[in-house]
């Protein structure tokens, strides 16, 4: 996509191309929202320039997208990225590579600070719902009461490490039960 495109065409251009893929809508989501300045991922969504034009050609063939200032910088974050990252490898659905873009992608948008289906730049939460039950579908399947994504993420790696940071001795009864459970606007 050269120059002159308008960004809110981008989404449609990208899925005018799509080739078909299961995550071909959910890319273009964030892609789209990426360049336009929504959400919180970072050039090329988080990912290395490498494996970025490889998402690219596998769901977009004939897309040309110029990404710049894809840096690699120190990361204060990384252990926890590394968790984060380990986490939804361990559950992911081994259909195909999308899977492992997708997890570096969440991975960089667990990072922000807003609910994850807004810093991923997805339209709502029900296509994060739908991205993690068709990346991560044995995860997905553990978030029976459905928490909010990024919290649900935390809480699995707290409970692999033993830890209990919840202060009820379970999620009806917490006084923040809403800040993990409510609607997320």
């Amino acid at each position: 996509m050269k120059g002159d495109l308008q960004i809110p065409g981008l989404h449609g251009e990208l899925m005018a191309h799509a080739a078909g893929l299961p995550n071909d809508e959910l890319f273009a989501q964030m892609i789209a929202s990426q360049i336009d300045g929504r959400g919180a991922l970072p050039p090329a969504l988080g990912l290395n320039e490498k494996d970025f034009s490889e998402l690219l050609a596998c769901h977009f063939p004939g897309v040309e997208l110029v990404i710049r200032n894809i840096e690699c910088t120190a990361d204060p974050r990384a252990l926890e990225r590394d968790d984060v990252l380990g986490l939804l490898l361990e559950h992911r659905a081994h259909r195909n590579q999308s899977e492992h873009w997708m997890a570096e992608i969440v991975t960089a948008a667990c990072m922000a600070s807003d609910h994850l289906w807004q810093d991923l730049g997805l339209w709502s939460r029900d296509y994060l719902s739908r991205l993690m039950k068709q990346n991560f579908p044995s995860l997905a399947a553990k978030n029976v009461h459905d928490m909010k994504w990024k919290k649900f993420l935390y809480k699995q790696l707290c409970e692999q490490e033993g830890i209990n940071a919840c202060r009820a001795p379970s999620c009806e009864y917490c006084t923040d039960y809403l800040n993990c459970f409510g609607p997320e606007d």
